[in-house]
């Protein structure tokens, strides 16, 4: 007589969230500290998890573990799926930031992490102490992050016009340029498109590109500055600035909240650089969930 085919572990929403947290920390241990389990408990849910998924989810890699493929797909739905839950658990309910103990994922621009995120994350720990707040470099900046739950917010330049997304206006970028104020131009409020053509320039590119809007500005007055080097990051170029005989251009609000302790001095650009709206974006699932919506309101009041 054939042995009878065992049914198949139930999945319910505390083996999804231990899945999460398995996912975000590689760690039985660090995710039982998230979840205040004990880490026999959470070794038990993660052989549940293993028999309902029929995968190994996490596997052995030297002294660490690593998401299996199948993990590392299933993440973004599991984590679309508790924030859903969420949202409809705590719809028409005032949310607690004391009580908070979420972590959210945040894509942000790199030009704006510098001066964003460490106001952020002052005010939202000072309201939720047992808030994590994930900070992520752009890549590719799809509209499929933020779909499938990998990102809760986005951070950055640009336009959005996908009809299940929402955006709003956080500020309007400016760069400004940048000298050492040891530098021939270090006294001067506003200087010649001439005279930054008269020394080497740093520009920030995270795609490695020499040309922008600033040569436009120069080719249309028949000047051409000279490009020393391309460095991926805006504080890469405030950096090597600071070290050097260099012009750079950076973001306004980077330069005024760094550019005193790296002695180096702002100044406008004497002609028209675009002015590049800096968005907060999300998926329309996430509109009424409360937690959410804290996030999101205390990112709009740290801004202003």
């Amino acid at each position: 007589m054939p042995t009878p085919t065992p049914a198949p572990e139930a999945l319910d929403l505390n083996l999804l969230r231990v899945f999460d947290a398995l996912l975000q920390d590689s760690s039985v241990t660090a995710a039982s500290e998230r979840l205040h389990l004990s880490i026999p408990a959470t070794s038990r849910a993660l052989g549940r998890l293993r028999r309902a998924m029929a995968d190994p989810i996490l596997v052995r890699a030297g002294r660490s573990m690593a998401p299996t493929p199948f993990a590392l797909r299933a993440a973004p739905r599991v984590r679309a799926l508790l924030d859903e839950a969420a949202a409809l658990i705590s719809a028409d309910r005032e949310v607690v930031p004391a009580e908070l103990a979420r972590t959210f994922t945040i894509r942000i621009n790199e030009g704006i992490v510098a001066t964003l995120a460490p106001a952020v994350i002052n005010a939202a720990s000072a309201a939720a102490p047992h808030v994590t707040l994930r900070f992520v470099a752009e890549g590719t900046e799809s509209v499929e992050a933020l779909r499938d739950g990998s990102i809760d917010l986005d951070i950055g330049a640009g336009d959005v016009t996908a009809p299940d997304l929402r955006t709003a206006v956080l500020y309007h970028e400016r760069l400004v340029g940048i000298v050492r104020t040891d530098h021939p131009l270090g006294r001067r409020r506003k200087p010649t498109l001439a005279e930054l053509c008269d020394h080497p320039h740093v520009s920030a590119s995270r795609r490695g590109r020499a040309r922008g809007p600033l040569d436009d500005a120069l080719e249309a007055a028949g000047l051409r500055r000279h490009v020393a080097a391309v460095v991926p990051t805006f504080a890469a170029a405030a950096l090597m600035v600071a070290s050097g005989r260099y012009v750079g251009l950076i973001p306004e609000r980077l330069a005024e909240e760094h550019g005193p302790a790296l002695s180096l001095h702002p100044f406008a650009i004497p002609a028209p650089l675009p002015e590049p709206d800096i968005r907060l974006s999300w998926h329309a699932r996430l509109d009424a969930d409360p937690a959410q919506r804290w996030l999101r309101e205390t990112i709009r009041q740290t801004v202003h």
